[in-house]
């Protein structure tokens, strides 16, 4: 199982907070994870997480979305942190 854990305006625009999801077959890799996603759930979830700017951590540590997955991986997305 995958946990899959959704931040900040990624949070709000899903209405999701978090979600345990089975490693889904031929998923190895972050954009295949973004595509099964998209592909399951629709436009909103395209919107969100085909954003250019979209950040991705697995198991707390920022990846690009060709990074490995493996069953009982944490995955969150987020946007962009500001600062000044």
């Amino acid at each position: 199982m995958l946990q899959l854990v959704y931040f900040a305006r990624v949070r709000e625009q899903l209405g999701l907070d978090q979600e345990r999801l089975a490693l889904p077959p031929g998923v190895g890799r972050v954009e295949q994870l973004i595509e099964h996603l998209v592909a399951e759930r629709g436009e909103t979830w395209r919107q969100v997480l085909k954003a250019p700017n979209l950040l991705v951590a697995v198991n707390q540590e920022m990846v690009d979305q060709g990074a490995a997955l493996q069953d009982g991986d944490e995955v969150a997305f987020f946007p962009p942190v500001t600062g000044g």
